[in-house]
């Protein structure tokens, strides 16, 4: 299960490819360990059952809910509404670090109630009766971790191989604009959905 949810395009693959084409691979790999940081506190927060907490509260669902969602479109509208000079691009690509891009990455993992509400459904399962549930959350999420970090090689690595043509002017206007776009959709299907 967690394979295929690693294998699915979604809003991480759209946060990795862009962070590698458009800055390069040490910030994507900030991207990319930001991500996992955030899959490994939602096992451990399932875990220890305060992922449960959400399933059961609307209220608590929800304020995260919007919170999630209201990040996603801002960063979506910030990459939409880019000025779309050479020089802005190129100043744009060096301010994204390692640091900033592992902040990105666990922000947008730890507001997605999506993946908390993943874990409850599916992580309990998984736990042995009468094993240490903090401990084996965190060994079920490293899993998942592991999964993501393979997936994400092979996402740099693409990226990587296509930067020369890729990380031209207009191509990167475009992939900003589409990456924009998912961010935003996504945002505003967070906030839409129950």
């Amino acid at each position: 299960m967690a394979a295929l949810l690693t294998l699915t395009p979604g809003l991480d693959t759209a946060l990795i490819l862009r962070t590698s084409l458009l800055a390069g691979r040490r910030p994507a790999w900030g991207v990319t360990l930001g991500i996992q940081l955030g899959t490994l506190v939602w096992g451990v927060l399932t875990a220890a059952g305060l992922s449960a907490l959400l399933a059961a509260s609307q209220l608590a669902y929800d304020v995260l809910r919007w919170a999630g969602a209201a990040y996603l479109v801002w960063m979506g509208l910030r990459m939409l509404l880019a000025r779309s000079s050479g020089a802005q691009e190129v100043a744009e690509g060096q301010e994204v670090r390692f640091g900033t891009g592992f902040r990105r990455g666990l922000v947008t993992n730890l507001l997605n109630p999506k993946v908390g509400a993943f874990y409850v459904a599916m992580l309990p399962q998984f736990i042995p009766e009468g094993a240490p549930h903090a401990l084996m959350g965190l060994a079920l999420a490293g899993v998942h971790v592991a999964e993501g970090l393979v997936w994400s090689v092979a996402l740099i690595g693409f990226a990587s191989l296509m930067s020369g043509f890729l990380r031209s002017p207009v191509v990167r206007r475009v992939l900003d604009r589409v990456t924009g776009v998912v961010i935003v959709g996504f945002g505003v299907r967070l906030a839409v959905s129950d």
